[in-house]
């Protein structure tokens, strides 16, 4: 009697409705893993003991520097209140301006000496140069004088056609 007689309906519904939650609640799961398994991703190089033994050491290595330098910290102040205009040459202010103009024309000497040392290093590379030249200046010669010929040859087959 059962299998003869069909279901209601209503029930038929219910069951696609409570099989439609029990898949939305699965996505639901697995998105949420999803996120979870992002931020694991993204902070992998925060919480990894890999990098934090690369950022220890560099704390230690930085830790050492300061303490050294703190270790030297009087001779560090004497040598920041010595002045430092003693340690050069002493130049009288007149002559100021002359030494700026000497120095924009080093500058320009060492660039003008760079250039000429570019020129005299590729100088035992200039037979080799036109050699190549000569070379390519006949072989354009000779494809010049193919294609004066061609020309010429073009002319009289026309000629011809035309008779």
């Amino acid at each position: 009697l059962d299998l003869t007689c069909p279901k209601a309906p209503c029930f038929v519904r219910f069951s696609e409705r409570e099989q439609i939650a029990n898949l939305q609640a699965e996505i639901n799961q697995k998105k949420m893993e999803i996120e979870i398994l992002e931020l694991e991703k993204e902070t992998a190089d925060i919480t990894h003991p890999f990098y934090l033994n690369q950022k220890c050491q560099i704390f230690q290595d930085m830790n050492n520097h300061l303490e050294a330098v703190l270790k030297e910290k009087r001779a560090l102040r004497k040598r920041l209140i010595r002045p430092r205009c003693q340690d050069s040459l002493p130049i009288e202010a007149p002559y100021h301006k002359y030494i700026v103009e000497l120095l924009t024309e080093a500058v320009t000497f060492i660039e003008k000496l760079e250039k000429h040392l570019q020129t005299v290093r590729s100088s035992p590379q200039i037979p080799t140069l036109m050699k190549d030249m000569d070379t390519a200046l006949t072989k354009t010669e000779i494809l010049v004088r193919d294609l004066e010929e061609l020309t010429e040859q073009i002319l009289k087959w026309r000629e011809v056609q035309k008779e």
